[in-house]
């Protein structure tokens, strides 16, 4: 939970921006859009998901829906098109099973990372429930993307995290490496999309588009972690690669966290950490309010 809520706040100054040079890398939290230490819509998002878990669980499609649309309604500082496509379909009355296919229609080959990026909850929820995991993903997914390689990436994100919370005493090289494999297997995608993950990790940062499209937000990352020894080491380089930076950031930072924990994280960024939740409710999000959230995901 820390972990992503981090990425997205670090990579918040660089999205929309070209790759930076690694002699002027952003290392620190800097301000932005939003002041330093923000997170964005992929954590409101994320904390939408994960209350609506706290709530009604399992997961309750109709509820994630109502916090989904109540959250657009605040009208957030940023937001996908794609999903602000669906959210406003289903305020005009669209069936919420019908909405995402509806805006899918208009642009079939679409496959952004909107689910993605809020998908961790329920890797911590059901870290000991594959098939409860495996579900929900695909609710909160479908919700607003149906393309295919958005609801099996955005699987295979949350098989990864969901092995690698099982993992003990190995390295983190080996367990991500066995992880990404693991999940490999549980998914299904088409051979393209299988290659461009085997061969993330040979990558160099000029490969690396890093949009919004889910293929170049999961290659981003896994090359960020596959590539490097530590959180910060890694989410250093993946924000750098701008573009759609807090995405990369929250997806990483995800992995990266489970990966090598809590302590791993920076001291100075988790205590740059903030953001207000519900928008406009005067509830402001720090590091410790994620760890509480975390304990209490993992608990049902």
């Amino acid at each position: 939970a820390v972990g992503a809520a981090v990425g997205d706040a670090l990579g918040m100054p660089l999205e929309f921006h070209p790759p930076r040079p690694a002699n002027s890398f952003v290392t620190e939290m800097i301000p932005g859009p939003l002041p330093e230490g923000t997170f964005t819509d992929d954590t409101e998002m994320a904390l939408c998901l994960a209350e609506s878990l706290l709530l009604t669980s399992p997961l309750d499609m109709h509820d994630l829906a109502g916090r989904f649309t109540g959250w657009y309604q605040s009208q957030p500082s940023d937001i996908g098109i794609h999903t602000a496509r669906v959210l406003k379909s289903i305020l005009k009355g669209s069936e919420i099973t019908q909405a995402a296919h509806e805006i899918q229609a208009q642009d079939p080959d679409s496959a952004g990372n909107g689910s993605i990026m809020r998908a961790w909850p329920i890797a911590i929820a059901r870290h000991k429930n594959e098939i409860l995991l495996t579900a929900e993903t695909r609710i909160q997914c479908e919700l607003t993307h149906i393309h295919p390689d958005a609801v099996q990436g955005t699987l295979f994100f949350n098989f990864i995290l969901f092995h690698i919370l099982q993992a003990f005493s190995e390295s983190p090289e080996s367990i991500i490496r066995l992880a990404i494999q693991q999940a490999v297997n549980q998914v299904t995608l088409d051979p393209e999309f299988t290659m461009m993950i085997n061969l993330s990790a040979m990558r160099l940062p000029m490969d690396l588009k890093n949009t919004g499209w889910i293929r170049h937000t999961l290659e981003s990352a896994l090359w960020a972690v596959q590539t490097t020894r530590s959180f910060e080491e890694a989410l250093v380089k993946v924000v750098n690669l701008g573009n759609d930076a807090d995405t990369a950031g929250a997806v990483t930072g995800a992995i990266a966290g489970a990966l090598y924990g809590l302590q791993g994280i920076p001291t100075r960024w988790r205590k740059s950490l903030h953001g207000e939740y519900p928008i406009h409710s005067g509830h402001l999000w720090f590091e410790q309010d994620f760890i509480h959230l975390a304990d209490q995901l993992a608990s049902l």
